[in-house]
Protein backbone atom coordinates (compact mmCIF):
# COMPACT_ATOMS: atom_id res chain seq x y z
CA UNK A 1 0.00 0.00 0.00
CA UNK A 2 0.90 3.82 -0.50
CA UNK A 3 2.80 5.60 1.96
CA UNK A 4 -0.17 8.16 1.84
CA UNK A 5 1.89 10.23 4.93
CA UNK A 6 4.37 10.54 2.38
CA UNK A 7 2.36 11.56 -0.51
CA UNK A 8 0.71 14.58 1.88
CA UNK A 9 4.29 16.13 2.79
CA UNK A 10 5.80 15.33 -1.12
CA UNK A 11 2.66 17.20 -2.28
CA UNK A 12 2.57 20.17 0.40
CA UNK A 13 6.19 20.34 -0.26
CA UNK A 14 5.51 20.61 -4.11
CA UNK A 15 2.55 23.56 -3.16
CA UNK A 16 5.47 25.50 -0.97
CA UNK A 17 7.69 25.26 -4.18
CA UNK A 18 5.13 26.70 -6.21
CA UNK A 19 4.52 29.62 -3.56
CA UNK A 20 8.33 30.57 -3.02
CA UNK A 21 8.12 31.58 -6.58
CA UNK A 22 4.58 33.65 -6.30
CA UNK A 23 6.43 36.96 -5.43
CA UNK A 24 7.87 37.59 -9.01
CA UNK A 25 4.70 37.87 -10.34
CA UNK A 26 4.21 41.05 -7.95
CA UNK A 27 4.28 43.64 -11.20
CA UNK A 28 2.27 41.98 -13.39
CA UNK A 29 -0.14 41.66 -10.17
CA UNK A 30 -0.16 45.21 -9.70
CA UNK A 31 -0.93 45.83 -13.77
CA UNK A 32 -3.80 42.89 -13.00
CA UNK A 33 -5.09 45.56 -10.47
CA UNK A 34 -5.08 48.85 -12.32
CA UNK A 35 -6.54 47.45 -15.25
CA UNK A 36 -9.45 45.98 -13.18
CA UNK A 37 -9.99 49.26 -10.74
CA UNK A 38 -9.63 51.20 -14.91
CA UNK A 39 -12.38 48.71 -15.81
CA UNK A 40 -14.70 48.82 -12.98
CA UNK A 41 -14.04 53.09 -12.92
CA UNK A 42 -14.86 53.02 -16.28
CA UNK A 43 -18.32 50.90 -15.71
CA UNK A 44 -16.83 47.97 -17.23
CA UNK A 45 -17.21 44.65 -15.85
CA UNK A 46 -14.18 41.62 -15.45
CA UNK A 47 -15.21 38.79 -17.52
CA UNK A 48 -13.29 35.13 -16.48
CA UNK A 49 -13.23 31.88 -18.41
CA UNK A 50 -11.25 28.53 -17.78
CA UNK A 51 -12.04 24.85 -18.95
CA UNK A 52 -12.40 22.22 -16.24
CA UNK A 53 -11.08 23.33 -12.61
CA UNK A 54 -10.22 26.66 -14.34
CA UNK A 55 -13.66 27.00 -15.10
CA UNK A 56 -14.64 26.29 -11.32
CA UNK A 57 -12.07 28.56 -10.88
CA UNK A 58 -13.55 31.42 -12.65
CA UNK A 59 -16.97 31.21 -11.34
CA UNK A 60 -15.36 31.24 -7.52
CA UNK A 61 -13.73 34.45 -8.69
CA UNK A 62 -16.65 35.94 -10.73
CA UNK A 63 -19.18 35.20 -7.45
CA UNK A 64 -16.23 36.99 -5.40
CA UNK A 65 -16.21 40.35 -7.58
CA UNK A 66 -20.07 40.33 -7.20
CA UNK A 67 -20.99 39.15 -4.11
CA UNK A 68 -18.18 39.79 -1.80
CA UNK A 69 -14.89 38.81 -0.40
CA UNK A 70 -14.41 40.14 3.17
CA UNK A 71 -15.37 43.71 2.74
CA UNK A 72 -19.17 44.95 3.13
CA UNK A 73 -19.85 46.30 -0.62
CA UNK A 74 -21.52 46.84 -3.58
CA UNK A 75 -21.20 44.33 -6.48
CA UNK A 76 -18.15 44.43 -9.01
CA UNK A 77 -19.24 43.81 -12.23
CA UNK A 78 -17.87 40.48 -13.20
CA UNK A 79 -19.20 37.25 -15.28
CA UNK A 80 -17.85 34.13 -15.64
CA UNK A 81 -18.56 32.83 -19.50
CA UNK A 82 -18.62 28.43 -17.82
CA UNK A 83 -21.88 29.25 -15.83
CA UNK A 84 -24.80 28.94 -18.52
CA UNK A 85 -24.89 25.64 -19.90
CA UNK A 86 -27.52 26.54 -22.26
CA UNK A 87 -25.01 28.28 -23.99
CA UNK A 88 -22.18 26.15 -23.89
CA UNK A 89 -23.54 23.40 -24.89
CA UNK A 90 -26.10 24.68 -27.71
CA UNK A 91 -22.79 26.55 -29.15
CA UNK A 92 -21.03 23.32 -28.59
CA UNK A 93 -23.50 21.27 -30.64
CA UNK A 94 -24.47 23.74 -33.21
CA UNK A 95 -20.48 25.08 -33.71
CA UNK A 96 -17.41 24.32 -32.30
CA UNK A 97 -16.12 23.91 -28.53
CA UNK A 98 -13.39 26.01 -29.41
CA UNK A 99 -15.46 28.99 -30.12
CA UNK A 100 -17.87 28.64 -27.42
CA UNK A 101 -16.14 31.42 -25.69
CA UNK A 102 -15.20 33.76 -28.40
CA UNK A 103 -18.91 33.76 -29.50
CA UNK A 104 -19.72 35.08 -25.73
CA UNK A 105 -16.83 37.63 -25.66
CA UNK A 106 -18.60 39.21 -29.62
CA UNK A 107 -21.57 39.45 -27.54
CA UNK A 108 -20.86 40.58 -24.44
CA UNK A 109 -17.55 42.73 -23.92
CA UNK A 110 -17.13 46.14 -24.72
CA UNK A 111 -13.73 48.27 -25.23
CA UNK A 112 -13.77 48.84 -20.88
CA UNK A 113 -13.87 45.45 -20.08
CA UNK A 114 -11.51 43.16 -18.98
CA UNK A 115 -11.25 39.70 -19.82
CA UNK A 116 -9.25 37.07 -17.97
CA UNK A 117 -8.47 33.60 -19.69
CA UNK A 118 -7.58 30.71 -17.16
CA UNK A 119 -5.62 28.14 -18.65
CA UNK A 120 -2.38 26.21 -17.12
CA UNK A 121 -1.04 25.04 -20.36
CA UNK A 122 -1.51 28.42 -22.38
CA UNK A 123 -2.63 25.88 -25.63
CA UNK A 124 -6.93 26.04 -25.22
CA UNK A 125 -7.89 26.78 -28.05
CA UNK A 126 -11.47 28.29 -27.10
CA UNK A 127 -9.76 30.83 -24.32
CA UNK A 128 -6.68 31.86 -26.81
CA UNK A 129 -9.77 32.57 -29.93
CA UNK A 130 -11.71 34.19 -26.88
CA UNK A 131 -8.65 36.52 -26.25
CA UNK A 132 -7.96 37.18 -29.41
CA UNK A 133 -11.69 38.55 -29.98
CA UNK A 134 -11.50 40.37 -26.84
CA UNK A 135 -8.28 41.95 -28.05
CA UNK A 136 -10.25 43.22 -31.49
CA UNK A 137 -12.80 44.78 -29.60
CA UNK A 138 -10.48 46.59 -27.70
CA UNK A 139 -10.85 45.01 -23.87
CA UNK A 140 -7.77 44.38 -21.81
CA UNK A 141 -7.07 40.59 -21.87
CA UNK A 142 -5.39 38.80 -19.04
CA UNK A 143 -3.95 35.59 -19.18
CA UNK A 144 -3.79 33.15 -15.74
CA UNK A 145 -1.49 30.91 -17.42
CA UNK A 146 1.44 27.76 -16.69
CA UNK A 147 4.64 25.81 -17.73
CA UNK A 148 6.12 27.73 -20.38
CA UNK A 149 2.82 30.11 -20.99
CA UNK A 150 1.94 27.69 -24.53
CA UNK A 151 0.60 30.06 -27.45
CA UNK A 152 -1.35 32.49 -24.89
CA UNK A 153 1.30 34.10 -23.70
CA UNK A 154 1.55 36.52 -27.15
CA UNK A 155 -2.15 36.54 -27.16
CA UNK A 156 -2.52 38.38 -23.88
CA UNK A 157 -1.79 42.19 -23.23
CA UNK A 158 -1.00 40.79 -19.88
CA UNK A 159 0.27 36.84 -19.72
CA UNK A 160 0.67 36.17 -16.05
CA UNK A 161 2.98 32.97 -16.63
CA UNK A 162 3.42 30.50 -13.50
CA UNK A 163 7.01 28.54 -13.91
CA UNK A 164 5.25 25.04 -13.15
CA UNK A 165 4.78 21.84 -14.88
CA UNK A 166 2.00 20.66 -12.58
CA UNK A 167 -1.60 21.96 -13.27
CA UNK A 168 -3.02 21.83 -9.38
CA UNK A 169 0.32 23.92 -8.14
CA UNK A 170 -0.48 26.03 -11.69
CA UNK A 171 -3.80 26.51 -10.30
CA UNK A 172 -3.45 27.27 -6.86
CA UNK A 173 -1.11 30.13 -7.64
CA UNK A 174 -3.63 31.78 -9.58
CA UNK A 175 -6.61 31.05 -7.02
CA UNK A 176 -3.75 33.26 -4.81
CA UNK A 177 -3.42 35.85 -7.59
CA UNK A 178 -7.61 35.89 -7.88
CA UNK A 179 -7.92 35.92 -4.09
CA UNK A 180 -5.52 38.39 -3.47
CA UNK A 181 -6.79 40.60 -6.56
CA UNK A 182 -10.12 40.36 -4.46
CA UNK A 183 -8.56 41.47 -0.92
CA UNK A 184 -6.70 44.64 -2.56
CA UNK A 185 -10.17 45.90 -4.35
CA UNK A 186 -12.10 45.70 -1.11
CA UNK A 187 -9.02 47.62 0.32
CA UNK A 188 -9.16 50.23 -2.23
CA UNK A 189 -12.81 50.33 -1.66
CA UNK A 190 -13.16 50.72 1.86
CA UNK A 191 -10.12 50.79 3.15
CA UNK A 192 -8.81 48.74 5.98
CA UNK A 193 -12.11 48.76 8.15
Amino acid sequence: MPNMTQSFLDSLKRHRDAFATVEAYLDEAMQLLAAVQQCLAQGGKVVWMGNGGSAADSQHLAAEFMVRYKAERGPLASIALTTDTSILTAHANDYHFDSVFERQVRGLVRPQDVVIGLTTSGKSPNINLALQAANELGAYTVALTGRDGGLVKDIAKLPIIVKNDETARIQEVHMFIGHWLCEALDLAIVGNN
